[in-house]
């Protein structure tokens, strides 16, 4: 274990056991509080004490004074959360050592409200953090209730609902300045509305960014051509007929476009474009609309929730890549593609869950899904002195899948509680792929039986233990050129935690130590059959692996005015099976964009620049280790593993109010480090950390 880690993890733990507080809890102590948090991880609202597994939960003030707006800033504040990125907002997301760029589901589920934002692993509707309650990152396999693609885990963002009885809005104005870039501005509106008294209201979301760029393409006379422009609207409608009732209807336009759209920089901050680099790739469009309606019926033994969703996407993007000399290509093989890739998803969920606070408690559900998404890709390369031009691609996947699934906990003691649940999931799939004019055509139906159990135990009012063991998995999907299908992948883990309060509430704590057993883990390898067959990649169950992961959190309201937090997890990922020949890996590999040790830590002060003008400062701290990646297939074995830089992130923002009116100032990457951020940078396919960027914030409440 990394000795650093384990420093860092004993004192944590050392707070955790100090059960009686004594050090910290002061004569005045029961006056300094922390907010309770409530969570809805398993389907009903749940202090986040109560809850049997390890969350992060992030609320929305939080997330505006750390500066979190995507997922990849999600993925340094929350420890263990990595991710591989194809260009801004394309994205795989990885969780808990279980990482895998290989397959066609997601191994982490993302919802918004009740909408999955998944279409496939490689498709995740951008989401940013406009107006929301919390983000809630739950951690372990959550397929029982959150179904296939919840592997290693989901995220949820929760927005914002209207308000029945409160007119309320908040217009705001950021301007950034970016080092060796340009300057950047975003305008947010909120308005709350009451429509009719205590039946009808109406909350619209708006936000609309502009500039912020610094990658550079010389040779095609491009400045700052990461530039965002960016529009993002939601409108939410809550009609309650009568107290037994409530519809809530959302809609979502999003629109990003970028110039350079690749994401992908190398260390001077300019961008590659292989064979001509002068040649202008197409910009990088993702348009998506969504649209959603969740009703609500008290039965009053229980609530019947219906969410029906339909989602929509457009997405265009450039692709460049060059083999360099440290893969198997020794830098004769590069290429540039353009991509163009409309999908839609229908979902639609039934969900029926008990009533009051009695010892019983149970949801019981089902899940349908039809999903269709499509690649047409236009690929120029050179491999070899091979050279392809225009060369036509098309593929498209389809999957119409349903679940049932239930799930229900006992206390048997005013302490022990046990729960159990099981999701039985099916999924007919199909894929057709191909170079013009020749394609092949495959369907398969994937079915899977998914249990969880848990154990929770109050230690007293405010300590409780858990142990939980579950299984996650995704559906299998197909190979090219008539190869067999891949099954559906699929792990068991087993974790104990520990959750607890001391300080008279002032002091929040979770600890929590997972086993993870990797199944029929997906390899694959990359075939040139010559030709206009170009590239064939084969992918299958040839694999398993094991994680060991010790993860902690604490927050520390140290005084009415100062509170720190801290969160940190050791992970040890490796390959321990490979039943084939000629793949990415050999036992003892580590698994691919997990890091040894990241941790996070921050402080908050609230103070008052005068009277009336309450202000605070706040400053937060992110470190990960450096990625392995691992593919033999690309890579001489003395070139594996090829590894990210170890990236420390330096944060503050400060602010104050003047009646409705706030001003703050802010930085990120205030040491602008300049580090790659994935490991795949030997294909020039790397994203960096943004550069400094300095920040002011003017906000009107009204």
């Amino acid at each position: 274990m990394n000795k650093v880690a384990g420093k860092y993890l004993v004192s944590l733990s050392a707070l955790a056991v100090l059960h009686t507080g004594a050090a910290l809890a002061e004569a005045d102590s029961a006056e300094v509080t922390l907010e309770e948090i409530v969570v809805t991880a398993q389907k009903r609202e749940q202090r986040l004490i109560e809850v049997p597994m390890a969350i992060t939960a992030l609320g929305g003030t939080e997330l505006e004074q750390r500066g979190i707006d995507s997922i990849q800033d999600l993925s340094f504040a929350v420890p263990g959360l990595t991710m591989r990125e194809d260009g801004p907002g394309s994205y795989q997301i990885f969780l808990r050592g279980i990482a895998n760029a290989y397959g066609g589901g997601s191994l982490v589920s993302v919802y918004q409200d009740e909408v999955p934002m998944n279409l496939t692993g490689y498709d995740v509707l951008p989401t940013r953090t406009l107006d929301l309650a919390r983000i809630e990152v739950l951690k372990g396999p959550q397929g029982t209730l959150y179904g296939q693609g919840a592997v290693a885990g989901t995220v949820r963002y929760i927005t914002n609902d209207p308000v029945m009885n409160v007119a309320e809005g908040h217009l705001g104005f950021d301007m950034t300045s970016v080092k060796t870039g340009g300057m950047g501005a975003e305008v947010t509106g909120i308005v709350n509305v009451p429509l009719v008294e205590d039946k009808l209201a109406l909350r619209i979301a708006a936000t609309a960014k502009s500039g912020g760029g610094w990658q550079d393409q010389p040779e095609a006379g491009i400045e700052d051509g990461n530039d965002e422009d960016l529009t993002n609207l939601r409108f939410k409608l809550l009609w309650k007929p009568s107290e037994k009732v409530s519809l809530l209807g959302t809609f979502i336009s999003y629109h990003a476009e970028y110039e350079l759209g690749q994401g992908f920089e190398q260390p001077d901050r300019t961008v590659f474009v292989a064979l001509d680099p002068s040649k202008t790739l197409i910009p990088k469009v993702w348009d998506y609309e969504l649209y959603n309606l969740t009703a609500t019926f008290d039965l009053g033994f229980a609530s019947l929730l219906s969410s029906t969703s339909y989602v929509s996407q457009d997405h265009q993007y450039p692709f460049s890549y060059r083999g360099g000399e440290d893969t198997i290509y020794l830098g004769f093989y590069e290429g540039n593609d353009e991509r163009y890739n409309p999908g839609s998803q229908f979902t639609q969920e039934l969900r029926l869950s008990s009533s009051g606070d009695g010892p019983l408690q149970w949801n019981l559900g089902g899940f349908y899904r039809d999903m269709k998404r499509s690649l047409t890709a236009y690929f120029e390369y050179d491999y070899f002195g091979y050279i392809a031009e225009n060369q036509e691609y098309f593929s498209e996947n389809t999957s119409k899948a349903f679940a049932v699934f239930a799930n229900a906990s006992y206390r048997l003691t005013d302490r022990l509680e046990l729960g159990a649940g099981l999701r039985y999931f099916e999924d007919k799939a199909s894929y057709s792929v191909g170079f013009e004019p020749a394609q092949s055509y495959e369907e398969d139906t994937f079915h899977t039986v998914n249990p969880r159990f848990y154990l929770s135990y109050a230690l007293n009012e405010h300590t409780n233990v858990y142990a939980s063991v579950g299984k996650g998995f995704r559906s299998g999907g197909f190979n090219t050129g008539g190869n067999p299908p891949f099954e559906p992948e699929s792990l068991w883990s087993y974790e104990l935690g520990m959750k607890g309060s001391l300080a008279d509430g002032a002091l929040y704590y979770d600890l929590a130590a997972y086993y993870t057993e990797y199944n029929d883990m997906l390899r694959r390898g990359l075939l040139f059959l010559g030709g206009d067959l170009g590239l064939q990649q084969l992918v299958s169950n040839v694999g398993a692996a094991e994680v060991k992961g010790l993860e902690a959190s604490l927050t520390w309201k140290a005084t009415d005015q100062l509170s720190f937090n801290a969160s940190g997890t050791v992970i040890h990922a490796e390959v321990t099976e490979i039943n084939a020949e000629d793949t990415a890996n050999v036992v003892g590999d580590s698994i691919d964009y997990v890091p040894d040790f990241s941790f996070t830590v921050g402080a908050n002060y609230d103070f008052n620049w005068a009277d009336d003008t309450p202000g605070f400062f706040r400053v937060d701290y992110s470190y990960r280790d450096k990625l392995p990646y691992t593919d033999l297939t690309s890579f001489p074995a003395e070139n594996t593993p090829q590894y990210s830089d170890s990236i420390g992130l330096l944060g503050a923002r400060i602010g104050a109010t003047v009646g409705r009116v706030s001003l703050e100032v802010y930085a990120q990457n205030l040491t602008n480090e300049n580090k790659y951020i994935d490991p795949y940078h030997a294909w020039n396919n790397a994203n960096r950390t943004r550069p400094r960027t300095i920040g002011v914030s003017i906000g009107l409440d009204f």
